[in-house]
């Protein structure tokens, strides 16, 4: 099977399921029930990535600076569960996870993109970051280690 059509196929894939496809390969979820499920039986934070990732500038430039980097992958493996809550504009969406999106939306009072929620097992908020995280990786992940820490 030639790349295009392997491409093609990956692509009709990810838009068929309403697969968070924008993270690539690393793990996010789109299914926000799901994914609460996960976290609360492995016992793990769940990071909700709001983003506009067909057009928001800050939320490419937060995905490539900190959450596409190999350690916060590695981190994210063993400490997370990852869902993007995605607001695209050009990119295919199906409408059952467009509905949720909005409803998250909502119920964390998000007002601009990226904002990053963390949710305990339980779904209790314990941080939240409007904006672009500006102090880089290392620092990302310290404040996620504090939450864990208590």
């Amino acid at each position: 099977m030639s790349n295009h059509r392997l491409i093609l196929l990956a692509a009709t894939v990810c838009i068929s399921l309403g697969a968070a496809c924008s993270h690539g390969e690393s793990g996010w979820l789109n299914d926000y029930k799901r994914a609460q499920q996960e976290a609360k039986t492995n016992n793990k934070f769940l990071l909700l990535d709001f983003t506009g990732s067909d057009w928001c500038g800050w939320c490419k430039k937060l995905d490539k600076e900190i959450l596409s980097q190999s350690q916060f992958k590695d981190y994210a493996r063993e400490n997370l569960v990852l869902l993007e809550v995605d607001f695209p504009r050009a990119k295919p969406q199906n409408a059952e996870v467009r509905k949720q999106n909005q409803e998250l939306a909502q119920q964390y009072q998000v007002e601009g993109f990226p904002t990053i929620v963390v949710l305990n097992g339980d779904g209790q908020k314990l941080w939240q970051y409007d904006g672009y995280f500006p102090d880089g990786l290392a620092a990302f992940i310290v404040q996620l280690e504090k939450l864990r820490k208590g």
